[in-house]
């Protein structure tokens, strides 16, 4: 192993290649064969694709897994704080040594060809993965589906499409069909797919795709249902019923991601152990979290701060109707996007759950939204907007005239990491 540390490395590769995304699977097949092929030594593979959902399911499914008395690798992104959240290694995150090895290798096996920071850093996961022993190996689709790195393993034990909506136009098409067109790409021969709740329009063509490769489909209101009932999870498929807490990942689009994730594990026949703990044990941060301690926190000791990372239209609906079962209280956000995201989708339904909206510059971030244009798009909403230099600077503001106000910090995963950096 080499004295250089990740983060050199990195940001080595981000020069690899002159885009951030450029999806083919070229590069990633020719890497994968220059490190003698490791997606092909694999515990056996759950792979997730979706629009929103796919980490909070993950999450779920790992936990599931770990209930029942079993080890899982998994691989998601983007991370939040620090990089090594990609990578958990039956369980733990990948410590830095191991992680500086297997980025270090593959540095040196790539020979400086063009390659995304994506692609060669899924390509050191799977080595990762392939060296290290595990029960399953959990794959969270970074980008689409058909055309992603992590779409190299041929016989997954199973598959997941969560729900798919629009986003990523630019890259995966301008319709739900093409978009889950390009979802549907992990469905493989005879795999079995367990396919959340959809639009006609993508459940047509996922549907399509499964039957001409035959690979069966258990589909959400076909094959299993979920419901929240008397504050109790049921769930219900072909052999029988469940009734479960609810899931300890706050929202009514959790209820649908932990029903895709008890589909799989009732699919693996995992046991009650297994499905309690995957709606009980499930940690994903920036996902509706409470905020209890940090600077941020120490500045506003009478208010609620809460910290999401959702993005788009759906999540900003999803977002919405989760603030409308809070208890009552004046609502203010700080919103920070990039500038790829449809910002009025997103801000339309939470309009009517604030009271105002502060926003900010992500900071360190190339395609952020700027302040001006954030607030402008919450204006065109109806939503009374201002702006400040800095999330710290929005939080003042609020509690000098709101001591006790619910604080949400939301509208990209890139600013829900800084405040986890900043206020750990």
């Amino acid at each position: 192993m080499t004295t250089q540390t990740s983060d050199i490395i990195l940001e080595r590769m981000m020069a690899l290649h002159p885009k951030i995304i450029d999806l083919t699977l070229d590069r990633v097949w020719r890497l994968l064969a220059a490190l003698d092929n490791p997606q092909e030594r694999l515990p056996p593979v759950i792979h997730i694709a979706g629009t929103n959902g796919k980490g909070s399911t993950q999450a779920m499914i790992r936990a599931g897994l770990e209930g029942a008395g079993l080890s899982a690798h998994a691989y998601t992104s983007p991370h939040l704080a620090r990089f090594h959240e990609r990578i958990r290694l039956a369980g733990d995150l990948i410590s830095e040594p191991d992680l500086t090895a297997v980025l270090d290798e593959c540095y040196a096996a790539n020979g400086g060809e063009n390659i995304t920071y994506f692609e060669i850093t899924t390509c050191a996961a799977l080595l990762a993965f392939a060296r290290s022993e595990a029960d399953f190996t959990l794959l969270e689709v970074g980008l689409g589906g058909r055309l992603d790195a992590t779409n190299v393993v041929h016989d997954p034990a199973v598959t997941v499409i969560t729900p798919v909506s629009i986003d990523h136009e630019q890259f995966l098409g301008d319709t739900l069909g093409k978009i889950a067109a390009e979802k549907a790409g992990i469905i493989k021969p005879g795999v079995p797919c367990i396919v959340g709740p959809q639009h006609d329009e993508a459940l047509e063509v996922i549907e399509y795709t499964a039957a001409r490769l035959g690979a069966p489909l258990l589909v959400h209101g076909q094959h299993w249902h979920v419901t929240q009932e008397n504050g109790r999870l049921v769930y219900q498929d072909e052999t029988g019923l469940r009734d479960l807490p609810l899931p300890n990942l706050l929202g009514a689009h959790q209820i649908q991601n932990a029903g895709a994730a008890l589909a799989v594990l009732r699919h693996l026949d995992l046991g009650d152990d297994a499905y309690e703990a995957a709606v009980t044990k499930a940690e994903w941060p920036a996902r509706m979290q409470r905020l209890k301690a940090g600077p941020l926190v120490e500045q506003a000791p009478e208010a609620e701060l809460w910290l999401d990372g959702g993005h788009n239209a759906a999540a900003g609906q999803a977002l919405a109707d989760l603030l409308a079962t809070l208890p009552a209280r004046s609502t203010h956000m700080i919103c920070g996007m990039l500038n790829t995201k449809d910002v009025t989708g997103y801000l339309a339904p939470l309009s009517k759950q604030a009271q105002s909206l502060t926003a900010v510059s992500i900071p360190g971030e190339a395609a952020t939204l700027s302040a001006e244009d954030t607030a402008a798009a919450a204006t065109k909403v109806d939503l009374p907007a201002t702006t400040a230099a800095s999330v710290a600077k929005a939080v003042n503001d609020i509690v000098a005239i709101d001591p006790q106000a619910r604080i949400l910090i939301c509208g990209s995963l890139y600013l829900a990491g800084n405040i986890l950096r900043e206020n750990g």
